[in-house]
């Protein structure tokens, strides 16, 4: 069966990519480390993603590479990866802390030396470092106490921020099966209902149209627990009147994006429309600010000044973007104090939450489609891919007249409206020189967008 996928030979490019930015920061190793909940840097590289135990990528400045696991996971991992040297290291065990006397485990010592680096006083460069745990540096700086071990976290975000055509792909894919799932749950959602047996209809939903997992932990709140900018579903029953607040995501090998919106069970109260009507006016503000060549926080520091034009100062907590890939939520985070310019192929959630006197709502929805042509030459020295895309965002609110059963009320107040993206996207990638001792390619990416506003569905 085919399916939207990264494949083996953009790790391979990924990789040459991060010693080229190691080079120009003189890194004589590259340690890429991170968990199960944030796996996102080190399967940029290699594909893997643990269980219960870290995971951590090697990448020397002459271009070797060897993933790092626990000991249990050196087959899953050899399985998996597309990396094929696999080091058991007792740095990235799981958290229980066995010392598994039995098995022969690795140093940072051995790995980094049988990829070809030899001395002690090198230059270690450390990507995910909020996911390096106090074991795994404590082990570096004991194997390697001379070395000068900096901060990478800069080369992850410039490969990562900028997507290739297969990454868009899966992150549309991804939107695809949100939708999907969006639109059982709201067909599902009434009055007597808990919080978690809808996010059972969201699970079956996107495992059954070929999700690899949940994108995040999925939720379903309502009315109070709305407030809640991150948290989980309980066993809460949803009632007549109450706001619901739907966040959905899907993974599609590894790429997460979700789609956010909330749901009136019945009528809207004056004080709920007018907030849900200011959050969705200032998450339409935000979608036509992001541009090629902005800079980041003059979108930000528009936002916020948005919410203080409209008197909705204590509604602000955060905003208005970041950016969505191998995670849901990666850098680049959209904020007052962010210094860099919109490029062409960068991946935001529009993440518009709006908190209330009692409950809170979020806007973040998206959905995609493309046509589009893949191409390789000269024994794929050349080669690249053109895609048209016409993304709809359905991001409006009206009321929808419905039946009566399933739903208990004849109508009910919902996203409605229809906004329309198109363009061409396109890559083209060029390999000049590839030898034992050189490599070097070059990349040329671009794209073109037409935003028009469409229709209220229920305009009639």
């Amino acid at each position: 069966m085919s399916r939207v996928c990264i494949p083996d030979s953009e790790y391979v490019e990924r990789r040459k990519k991060c010693v080229e930015m190691m080079k120009e920061q003189n890194l004589d190793v590259m340690i890429v480390n991170g968990t199960e909940s944030d796996y996102a840097n080190p399967r940029y590289f290699c594909g893997f993603w643990p269980l219960f135990e870290r995971v951590g990528v090697a990448i020397a400045a002459n271009g070797n590479a060897a993933v790092m696991v626990g000991p249990e996971s050196v087959i899953f991992a050899g399985d998996v990866s597309r990396i094929k040297n696999i080091y058991p290291c007792l740095y990235y065990r799981e958290g229980a802390n066995p010392s598994y006397p039995e098995i022969k485990t690795n140093t940072y010592n051995d790995v980094i030396e049988d990829l070809g680096v030899k001395g002690k006083k090198i230059r270690i460069g450390i990507g995910g470092y909020m996911e390096t745990t106090v074991v795994m540096m404590d082990g570096l700086k004991e194997c390697y106490p001379e070395a000068e071990i900096v901060n990478a976290d800069n080369i992850m975000v410039s490969l990562r921020q900028i997507k290739s055509a297969n990454e868009i792909a899966c992150i549309r894919e991804g939107f695809r099966i949100a939708q999907i799932a969006t639109d059982e749950v709201i067909k599902a959602l009434r009055p007597g209902v808990t919080e978690l047996q809808m996010v059972g209809v969201a699970q079956k939903a996107i495992y059954e149209n070929g999700a690899e997992y949940e994108g995040l932990p999925m939720y379903v709140f309502s009315e109070k627990s709305t407030s809640h900018a991150i948290s989980r579903p309980s066993y809460r029953v949803i009632e007549k009147g109450d706001i619901v607040q739907l966040n959905l995501s899907a993974k599609v090998d590894g790429y997460s994006p979700a789609i956010g919106l909330p749901v009136g069970m019945g009528k809207y109260s004056p004080e709920k429309k007018d907030l849900v009507d200011f959050c969705l006016e200032a998450h339409k503000w935000t979608e036509k600010q992001l541009k090629a060549g902005v800079l980041a926080s003059d979108i930000a520091k528009g936002f916020l000044k948005f919410f203080e034009d409209n008197g909705r100062r204590q509604n602000y907590v955060y905003g208005p973007c970041h950016g969505t890939g191998i995670i849901e939520v990666e850098a680049p985070w959209m904020e007052t104090t962010s210094d860099y310019l919109l490029q062409p192929n960068m991946t935001f959630q529009i993440d518009t939450f709006v908190s209330g006197p009692t409950f809170g709502l979020r806007w973040e929805k998206g959905i995609n489609w493309n046509v589009g042509l893949d191409f390789a030459l000269l024994s794929n020295r050349i080669s690249g891919s053109v895609n048209y895309f016409n993304r709809t965002q359905q991001d409006l609110l009206g009321y929808y007249n419905v039946s009566i059963p399933p739903y208990l009320f004849s109508s009910t107040f919902a996203n409605v409206g229809t906004m329309k993206n198109s363009g061409i996207e396109f890559e083209l990638q060029s390999t000049i020189i590839d030898s034992k001792d050189l490599s070097y390619s070059i990349s040329l990416v671009g794209s073109t967008m037409d935003n028009r506003f469409v229709s209220f569905s229920n305009s009639e």
